[in-house]
């Protein structure tokens, strides 16, 4: 299966639809007025859908089993034709079309087993996805471009003793959403180069500047507070997600001093230091954080 471990819970909807026609008014007839001698077609149907939807990953190799917290079906007549829809609902990583599709195809095969004792011409005219919501695909990236900038704070990368894997990575992470880098820099662990570094960034416009480093616990973890002096206005929500993304990876995550804020209209974030650190912090809030930029077009600068 393909691997959503990097992906955080949203509200995941799907709609699905399925046609089934029959070949004369008198089985709609008997439809209606529950005379099918296999039963009643649409609560018998309904409950083969909600059975499907729940053993999707049972029939599917690929589907990953997850909870599904709302299955809904609805019945709609034309002449001879019946429309069957089908919506799911889950708080999930991944999205519920296939289980609504699945619903959608077991119902309109049960209503053709019940119906075929008395109706030789039924026929499934369509299984189709109609909506969903939830994913990736909701978020848009802002207009226009993002200049970021990448501050790796760390004393023995900065005097060469090692190389800089994190901010790397962070990079790598950012061009997936079409954000270029345009700056990046080695500081050292220190409070006045930290703070110069970044007030210089935001007075030449850059809207996304990143630092890597210093987030810890240890003496020379000083990134915290160098930023927060300078911040004009804190983000605490997104430090939460930060944190809570982590939290349910590694329970160090809960030592980490990950700070969020603006100075001006520029996005101060500063990420832990390993790489692993960083790149799940990025996946964290990445792509739901760049709506933040459509909200600071209303602001001043």
């Amino acid at each position: 299966m393909i691997d959503i471990t990097h992906k955080y819970n949203t509200l995941r909807e799907a709609t699905a639809k399925a046609v089934v026609k029959v070949g004369d008014s008198k089985t709609i007839k008997a439809i209606q007025n529950r005379l099918v001698p296999k039963g009643d077609v649409f609560e018998m149907s309904r409950a083969a859908g909600l059975l499907a939807i729940k053993k999707t990953p049972e029939i599917l190799p690929d589907c990953h089993p997850i909870p599904i917290e709302y299955a809904g079906f609805k019945f709609e007549i034309k002449g001879l034709e019946i429309k069957i829809m089908c919506t799911v609902k889950t708080i999930y990583k991944t999205g519920v079309e296939v289980e609504a599709m699945h619903g959608v195809s077991v119902v309109a095969l049960n209503m053709y087993d019940m119906l075929k004792p008395i109706d030789k011409k039924i026929e499934i005219l369509q299984i189709k996805l109609e909506s969903k919501s939830g994913g990736k695909s909701d978020f848009s990236l802002p207009e226009g471009l993002i200049n970021a900038a990448v501050i790796v704070c760390s004393d023995s990368i900065s005097n060469g003793k090692n190389k800089d894997k994190a901010g790397k990575a962070i990079i790598e992470s950012l061009k997936k959403w079409k954000i270029n880098t345009l700056d990046y820099s080695i500081v050292r662990d220190d409070i006045n180069e930290i703070q110069k570094k970044i007030i210089s960034l935001s007075k030449n416009d850059f809207s996304l500047i990143i630092l890597t480093g210093g987030t810890g616990l240890s003496h020379k973890d000083i990134t915290p507070e160098a930023i927060l002096p300078i911040l004009e206005r804190r983000i605490p929500g997104v430090e939460e997600a930060i944190r809570s993304f982590g939290q349910n990876r590694t329970p160090y995550s809960m030592l980490s001093r990950s700070v969020v804020g603006l100075i001006r209209n520029s996005l101060i974030l500063a990420l832990p230091g390993s790489t692993k650190g960083a790149t799940e912090s990025v996946q964290a809030i990445f792509p739901s954080i760049l709506h933040l930029f459509d909200i600071l077009k209303e602001r001043p600068h």
